[in-house]
């Protein structure tokens, strides 16, 4: 299992597109990636679970994988949520 703290750089934080978005990221990999904040750790692979958090463009979260492409899945998700990478 790995862990970055990432920051999220979405100009809108995670609103329901970038979540979706988010969500197709993570479900390419086979690992288990979670979203923590606070005391919340979320399925990134849960759209419902997502939203739940409503984080904003700013905000500090903990990034974890757990699983065989964990590194690949890790770092895909972190260039997401820092808006290097947009879906087309």
């Amino acid at each position: 299992m790995i862990k970055k703290s990432v920051r999220v750089a979405l100009p809108n934080g995670l609103e329901a597109r970038p979540v979706a978005e988010l969500v197709q990221v993570a479900s390419k990999y086979d690992s288990n990636i979670y979203i923590e904040v606070d005391s919340k750790r979320v399925n990134a692979k849960s759209i419902m679970g997502m939203m739940t958090l409503e984080l904003d463009s700013g905000e500090a979260i903990m990034v974890s994988a757990d699983g065989e492409d964990e590194v690949s899945a890790l770092q895909e998700v972190e260039s997401f949520l820092k808006g290097d990478k947009v879906l087309d």
